[in-house]
């Protein structure tokens, strides 16, 4: 680059965090796929540290207000279009009957 009569060298980085979205050097979604998910997965074991037993209703208002806004951040911009990077987002709801209530246990894959 230059900068009237100097020269000037720029940086080269692997991986750039801006607004809370990972730019890799190749512009794929990867990185951004594995961090969303990490994320999500820390706040799913938030809420159920914190709620025990859940009915399905329950379970969804948690869900769309916690965990689904950190797999869905600026995803007009990152865009997973790979099979890999949509199913490291997919999530999976395992239920399992209970008397106290319906117990509902979500792994993120």
């Amino acid at each position: 680059m230059k900068d009237g009569s100097n020269v000037i060298e720029l940086e080269t980085t692997e991986k750039e965090k801006d607004l809370g979205v990972y730019i890799t050097r190749d512009l794929k979604s990867q990185e951004q796929c594995v961090q969303s998910a990490k994320k999500a997965q820390s706040v799913l074991g938030m809420v159920k540290r914190h709620f025990k037993v859940v009915d399905k209703e329950d379970f969804n208002v948690l869900h769309k207000t916690y965990v689904r806004p950190h797999l869905e951040y600026c995803v007009q911009v990152w865009s997973p279009h790979f099979k890999k990077d949509i199913e490291c987002l997919e999530t999976r709801l395992i239920t399992n009957g209970n008397k106290a209530g319906q117990r509902i246990e979500v792994e993120i894959i």
